[in-house]
């Protein structure tokens, strides 16, 4: 029997799959019913609740976005500081890289809270700066019309 991977484990598990893209592996980190949300979202995205909505997430672009460009990235800076609450940790970190297209480098600042419960991730609050992310992807004007159109 393997021994169930602690919240700090999980957290570092999460950040370098989602940029080594091991989607697959991403996914199983997650519990069958979850609540990801993205409180900082420019376009209010609704919490994912489950494995399906994760998928469609990794998987796909933002509703109203074009798809944007490849990113090749890496967590750097990553500070995990666990709390009175055996079952949550609070992640720290950027991804640091460059966009493949065109060489440019960028920097997504990033903080995670995570509540993983028997070592799969059953509440997070994913707080990162979408629109950095957006303009690294090349997005940016597409992502500031979508919020002068959903915003007035």
């Amino acid at each position: 029997m393997s021994e169930v991977p602690s919240p700090r484990e999980v957290f570092l598990e999460l950040v370098h799959g989602v940029c080594e893209g091991r989607g697959e592996e991403v996914l199983a980190l997650y519990a069958e019913e979850t609540h990801v949300e993205h409180p900082f979202h420019p376009l209010e995205a609704p919490p994912l609740r489950s494995l399906e909505e994760l998928r469609a997430h990794f998987e796909g672009p933002t509703p109203g976005v074009p798809a944007g460009r490849t990113l090749r990235r890496r967590p750097v800076g990553i500070v995990v500081h666990e709390t009175a609450d055996p079952e949550v940790v609070v992640g720290e970190f950027r991804y640091e890289g460059t966009v493949v297209e065109t060489g440019e480098a960028f920097s997504v600042p990033g903080i995670f809270v995570l509540r993983v419960r028997d070592g799969k991730i059953v509440e997070s609050r994913d707080y990162l700066d979408h629109l950095r992310s957006a303009r690294a992807r090349g997005q940016l004007g597409a992502v500031l019309d979508a919020v002068r159109e959903r915003h007035g």
